[in-house]
């Protein structure tokens, strides 16, 4: 029996043996329900035993299975007690506020502004900014690699965490210029349902679905509550451009962040029918207490209501 076996492994074990069902498993863990199946596939393989039986309306634990759950949640308790430990430490190291962030604030100097309150507050701390990929939708927080994060709600596990909006932007649809809608000065997003979308990666959960607007195309009923096509998956903004210029798909893009990638061949249009994007610096709430994290988040907000 081998014994290289993930962390990850075992957790989607764990959640697929509490809810004995692989597409709900799938969606408490925010991946592909195919994804999901091939790692616990793998897993067995690894083990050498099944621990699953698959059923039509549904699975249930094996005897292997059923042997391996207490011991799979103990590795995971400990793992997450070992986790926290670490952060712990990092956290009382040298007054050390790391800042992640997925998409640069910008937004007329928001970011340096924000700094130069906090660091006049707090002379003695340094801060440290940590550039994300778009497949953490929490830019760091949930695995605790940032201390606070700038980040687009909706939140996976939102519970976990609190947060201080900062900007509250229309959402504009990003076209290339040849589209045949680019000709338009707006655009209705029943228009635009057919259409195949760029989106962030299966791992941003619940945030790729507010960028695919899943809740107004559900809102529209009909062929527009079809899954979205998806033409491309995009992690970063140099992926989002190219797929654009490349014809891949259209994408949604907040007002603030249009100019990122409205370069040549590359245009934004307003669209009717659509919620705004809110943009917030976001916190662990377990962390609220912690004199650096507080202080930066004042500092946040002391900015946004001077404008």
């Amino acid at each position: 029996m081998t014994t290289d076996v993930h962390v990850r492994e075992l957790r989607y074990f764990v959640t697929v043996a509490e809810e004995l069902h692989f597409t709900r498993a799938a969606e408490r863990l925010y991946v592909s329900q195919p994804a999901l199946s091939k790692q616990v596939r793998a897993l067995e393989r690894q083990l050498g035993a099944e621990l699953f039986r698959r059923e039509p309306r549904g699975v249930t634990l094996t005897e292997a299975g059923t042997a391996l759950l207490p011991h799979a949640r103990r590795v995971l308790a400990g793992w997450a007690e070992g986790a926290a430990a670490v952060e712990a430490a990092r956290a009382a190291s040298r007054g050390t506020l790391v800042v992640g962030m997925s998409t640069s604030p910008g937004r007329g100097g928001l970011l340096p502004a924000i700094r130069s309150r906090f660091t006049a507050a707090h002379p003695d701390a340094h801060v440290r900014l940590r550039q994300m990929s778009w497949e953490d939708p929490t830019a760091g927080l949930a695995d605790g690699t940032a201390d606070v994060a700038y980040v687009w709600l909706p939140l996976p596990d939102a519970d976990r965490y609190a947060w201080t909006v900062i900007a509250e932007e229309p959402r504009l649809v990003a076209l290339p210029d040849t589209h045949r809608l680019a000709a338009r000065p707006e655009v209705d997003f029943a228009d635009l349902t057919g259409e195949p979308f760029l989106a962030l990666p299966p791992e941003a959960g619940v945030l790729r679905d507010f960028w695919l607007a899943l809740e107004e195309r559900r809102a529209l009923g009909g062929e527009a509550a079809r899954p979205p096509r998806v033409g491309a998956e995009i992690a970063g903004t140099e992926e989002t451009y190219e797929a654009l210029v490349a014809g891949l798909g259209i994408c949604l893009v907040a007002t603030g962040n249009a100019p990122l990638i409205t370069l040549g061949g590359v245009t934004t249009r307003p669209v009717r029918g659509l919620s705004p994007s809110r943009y917030a610096l976001a916190r662990r709430r377990q962390d609220e207490g912690r004199a650096l994290v507080r202080g930066y988040v004042d500092a946040c907000r002391r900015v946004v209501e001077r404008g």
